[in-house]
């Protein structure tokens, strides 16, 4: 009987496209959409379990990702082969999940061995200004590095409030996303983009207006309802945290190792090497080599240097980091025929999506590329969506920086901007989530967050599209 069920296995793995089950190549336009299950699946999961199943969904979320990640992985190895699968797998492990990986957690070791010391109290004008202080900062430190600290004291200041989930769900909008839009330091799509030659400088001259009325408009946003709590609820007679006398920086040395991250992603950036290291079909060059090592480094030296009673105070601990890590190796795996079919442009079965971002005169629609890479943005990762849609553009930095300039500007606000519309838009929104759940703040479920986004993201980017991208 088992016999006969993995014959009828085998059998019906064709069935997913039966043109590719002798295909020799990974030809997204011959793709079903079928597989796009195993991610549809894992973002089902992060969605769901957590509140129909939230003891299971916290002991097992790595098992969950993983093996949505070996339901595509394995029916691909029997249609496509297994060198083909083991092609992608090593491809979205060395290109993309690992250096993702790295950088996130040299950010997550440093920004995290400085402890702000003092108690601040929770107004909503010192809510505010964090919000707005955080926001200049994840462009010149990135949003992974700006949200981890500020995060934790921003929680400290508020955790004498009475409702004070609104501050975090903000701070994921302002800090975790809005604020990384104007460098390539900031967010890994404006990154990418700068290793396709993309100027550095390109992004603040051309998305500058829409990132300050955008972040303008929900700091004001968020003072009136924060106000409103505020008025309403009071705070809590005894503050958890005693008053300290005067505000100052704990670890300090690890704004110098911060600088160093900073430097190690410029250069390899502008750092142009002939050497080439093919490891199984994926180049690995030696600027990204020597840049992921230094990271690395970085990583331990942060962990050597830093005292113990910074990590204490600062309640330093590697679930937010593992939760990320587990969750993105699934989805950067599941993603990739996902990616593909997209790839596959208007040839693909995803061909209505890329039709619909060009005018019927073949020029391209800047406000169809903002919402089409915000859409993607906000469930796939944003890095992957700004290439895909960079590529359908064109894939020329040159012209897209000059002839079509509205459409770059539209797909890197779009990329980085939509990144808040859910907890996965964004690596670091999760680890916020994680970080304020373990400081006992009752996040919003995955649909309660989307509907905080849908309420004050949606129509604030609809204003934008009639503003800035018509």
């Amino acid at each position: 009987m088992k016999k006969v069920s993995r014959r009828l296995a085998l059998l019906a793995l064709p069935l997913l496209s039966p043109a590719l089950a002798h295909a020799a190549e990974f030809d997204g336009a011959r793709l079903s959409p079928l597989w796009g299950v195993p991610f549809a699946g894992l973002l089902l999961s992060i969605a769901l379990m957590p509140l129909l199943m939230p003891s299971f969904w916290h002991h097992h979320f790595g098992k969950v990702a993983a093996a949505w990640a070996l339901a595509f992985l394995l029916p691909f190895a029997a249609v496509f082969g297994p060198s083909l699968a083991g092609t992608q797998l090593v491809h979205a492990l060395l290109a993309e999940y690992i250096p993702f990986i790295i950088l996130l957690t040299a950010l997550f070791a440093v920004a995290g061995g400085i402890h702000i010391r003092g108690n601040l109290h929770g107004a909503p004008g010192l809510n505010a200004a964090i919000l707005a202080i955080g926001a200049v900062l994840a462009s010149l430190m990135g949003t992974t590095g700006a949200s981890m600290l500020l995060i934790r004291p921003l929680i400290r200041a508020n955790d004498n409030r009475v409702h004070k989930a609104h501050v975090v769900v903000f701070f994921i909008f302002i800090v975790s996303n809005l604020g990384g839009s104007l460098t390539p330091l900031g967010d890994p799509p404006l990154f990418l983009g700068f290793l396709k030659g993309v100027e550095f400088f390109w992004t603040v001259r051309h998305i500058f207006p829409e990132t300050l009325f955008v972040t303008g408009v929900l700091l004001a946003m968020f003072w009136c309802i924060d106000r409103h709590y505020y008025r309403k609820e009071g705070v809590l007679p005894v503050d958890p945290t005693p008053d300290t006398p005067r505000i100052g920086f704990d670890g300090a040395r690890n704004f110098w190792l911060l600088g160093a991250v900073i430097a190690l992603v410029l250069m390899s950036g502008t750092w142009k090497s002939d050497v080439v290291f093919d490891i199984y079909g994926t180049p690995v060059g030696l600027p990204g080599l020597v840049r992921d090592i230094g990271l690395i480094a970085i990583t331990l030296l942060s962990l050597k240097i830093t005292p113990a009673a910074v990590h204490a105070d600062n309640q330093f601990g590697w679930g937010p980091m593992a939760e990320v890590a587990k969750l993105f190796a699934g989805i950067f795996l599941t993603i990739v025929p996902v990616i593909a079919m997209l790839k596959a442009g208007t040839q693909g079965p995803f061909g209505a999506v890329v039709a619909a971002v060009t005018r019927p005169d073949g020029q391209p629609d800047p406000a169809m590329y903002f919402w089409a890479t915000g859409a993607l943005s906000s469930f796939l990762d944003n890095a992957p969506t700004y290439l895909v849609f960079f590529n359908t553009a064109g894939g020329d930095p040159a012209a897209l920086m000059t002839t079509y300039a509205s459409t770059l500007a539209a797909i890197s606000a779009g990329a980085v901007f939509m990144g808040a519309n859910s907890y996965i838009g964004n690596a670091p929104n999760l680890m916020v989530k994680a970080i304020a759940e373990d400081r006992d703040v009752r996040m919003p479920s995955f649909f309660g967050y989307m509907a905080w986004s849908g309420a004050c993201l949606i129509p604030l980017f609809v204003l934008v599209t009639f503003v800035f991208f018509r």
